[in-house]
């Protein structure tokens, strides 16, 4: 069994499996590690992700949990060879916090993304000039560089994958009049706005939706929100985009993701369709080019 979901999905879904099977069992962490002979905080490391996890420790502990499908065993065991693949996102290291890369991650191993934005082009359909002229003058040259190149490399990364996920994108309609790289390039903004267009039109997978004025005030203006699903039962994630340490990852029971979930579908409800989004967003960029 292969998967292209990266090591960060593959180890969230051995940990969710192991941690099932754990409870079904009615074990308690004490108790594994009693069976097992090992430190208490071995499985504490193992469940939490802070380890790696060998075929070895692997197959002890689902002896312990008596799995004896083969077939069960095997996905378990590539779910594991996964997870200590190393990530393409580990070349960014030093130049991008830990947390914001773990969030890049799991994006990267999505079956479903859910985005909204209302100032900005959510950056998995920004092209690279509109990347680059956001970040000039805001950070050093060569944090944009790698800023840009992370970006573009996302997006190239998750063109790459077998079966690559459902993206659903709501946006404000400030984001498609703001004519963003003017000073530099007047063509830049409506070059991007073609290229949102071009990719909602030819992608099956891409959804864009735009918000009207006429709207008025929405729940999106809050702040803009990715909420990533998965297959294979793990659990949403929800990543709150702000500036800098300001964003913050949501991942568990916590309530904030069920909240966004149902921000996300009454802001749907607000959006234009698509064919009225887009064509919306081709007249905009004829607008910026009058």
């Amino acid at each position: 069994m292969t998967s292209d979901q990266g090591p960060i999905v593959q180890s969230a879904l051995l940990r969710t499996e192991l941690v099932r099977l754990r409870k079904e069992k009615g074990l308690t962490q004490e108790q594994v590690v009693r069976q097992l002979e090992w430190s208490p905080s071995k499985l504490i490391r193992v469940e939490g992700g802070k380890n790696a996890i060998t075929r070895t420790d692997l197959q002890a502990l689902l002896s312990v949990y008596d799995l004896t499908s083969e077939s069960r065993q095997e996905r378990l065991q590539a779910l594991a060879r996964g997870a200590r693949e190393p990530a393409w996102w580990n070349a960014y290291r030093g130049e991008f916090d830990d947390s914001f890369l773990t969030y890049v991650g799991y994006a990267a191993g999505a079956a479903y993304m859910r985005n909204f934005h209302g100032t900005l082009v959510p950056g998995l359909l920004q092209t690279e000039q509109y990347a680059q002229v956001l970040s000039t003058g805001v950070v050093t040259p060569q944090e944009q560089a790698f800023g840009v190149k992370l970006r573009m490399q996302r997006q190239k990364e998750l063109a790459k994958r077998a079966d690559p996920p459902r993206q659903y994108y709501i946006i404000d309609e400030a984001v498609i009049r703001r004519h963003v790289g003017i000073k530099v390039d007047p063509a830049i903004m409506p070059n991007q706005l073609r290229h949102i267009a071009d990719t909602a039109e030819r992608d099956d997978l891409v959804t864009v939706r735009v918000i009207p004025f006429s709207v008025g005030a929405h729940l999106g203006i809050y702040g803009p929100f990715t909420i990533l699903e998965f297959e294979g039962g793990l659990g949403d994630v929800l990543y709150l985009e702000g500036r800098a340490s300001a964003s913050v990852m949501v991942t568990g029971d916590d309530d904030r993701i069920s909240e966004y979930r149902d921000n996300f579908e009454t802001l749907l409800d607000e959006a234009l369709p698509s064919e009225e989004s887009i064509a919306m967003i081709r007249q905009a960029a004829e607008d910026l080019m009058a």
